[in-house]
């Protein structure tokens, strides 16, 4: 039509300014997340045996599940973990050689 609007009449310029809000918003919950999940990235194969124990304890898995679950790391060992309980959980997991990681 020839006066720089597009066919619904709004300018171009105000749909980038809605969205801005959208973005502070969706930033807020992720300072504020209080479950995670415990992934094993990699163990130290010197500690594999120390890492399974230690997996066996977190998980009350047997031995069979817990050896194939460090094996076929990278691994999600529990899930919706509260942070205390994670960040104790990391670093006996750590302590025992494995390379973990809360998501």
């Amino acid at each position: 039509m020839g006066f720089g609007f597009p066919a619904g009449g709004m300018p171009m310029a105000a749909a980038p300014a809605a969205g801005a809000p959208a973005a502070a918003e969706a930033a807020a919950p992720a300072e504020e997340k209080t479950d995670f999940n415990i992934k094993l990235d990699g163990f130290d194969a010197a500690s594999k045996i120390k890492v399974i124990k230690e997996v066996r304890a977190i998980t009350d898995l047997g031995l069979k599940e817990a050896k194939e679950l460090v094996e076929g790391a990278p691994a999600v060992l529990r899930k919706g973990v509260k942070k205390e309980e994670a960040e104790q959980i990391k670093a006996k997991l750590e302590a025992a050689g494995a390379k973990i990681v809360l998501e």
